[in-house]
């Protein structure tokens, strides 16, 4: 038996394992900043992981992720998830409900809208991975987007050169709406 200081007593260590992994990409600050916000209301049942620090593991510990990325230049991913986005190849995603949200101007880049929420669409898609979290249209203006599929965009697309002051609601409400579908 082991002696223990006078005063003190064993701690038991609980770990709490979350749910949900939220993998984003940051440039500028406003995904991570997306992404935490995201993780805050989702509580314990979240954990927050930059992507560029994650392996091809990680993206297996969760049965429900999010992923973030901005857009940029014309229509491509944001720099850390076209290093990381490969890692995807060899995760099997088919058990899983996947989640996208992610940053785009609609004004200054129109024809390229969160053009990155459709690549990390497309490549969830091929790895299998139960895509949830579309989102309506209307609010946006833009002529293009490789997000935008049957009537609606494949995830959460947000702007804050554009409409800053609807980001908060929209996240508030798009975690509403995954929770429902994340236990369906």
């Amino acid at each position: 038996m082991e002696k223990q200081a006078p005063g003190t007593r064993a701690m038991k260590e609980v770990f709490v394992m979350s749910r949900i992994g939220i993998f984003y990409g940051s440039t500028l600050g406003t995904t991570k900043k997306a992404a935490e916000d995201l993780a805050a209301l989702f509580g314990e049942d979240a954990a927050l992981i930059d992507v560029a620090q994650a392996e091809a593991e990680d993206f297996e510990k969760y049965p429900m992720l999010l992923l973030g990325s901005s857009t940029w230049g014309y229509g491509d991913l944001q720099d850390d998830w076209s290093v990381a986005l490969d890692k995807l190849d060899g995760v099997d995603l088919s058990d899983k409900k996947v989640a996208l949200f992610g940053y785009g101007d609609q004004e200054g880049y129109a024809d390229t809208f969160v053009d990155a929420l459709g690549i990390l669409y497309d490549k969830v898609c091929e790895r299998k991975g139960v895509v949830v979290g579309a989102w309506p249209s209307e609010d946006f203006t833009f002529s293009s987007s490789k997000a935008f599929r049957e009537g609606r965009f494949v995830g959460l697309p947000l702007d804050d050169n554009n409409q800053a002051e609807l980001t908060e609601d929209r996240l508030q409400k798009w975690v509403e709406q995954l929770k429902k579908e994340f236990d369906a």
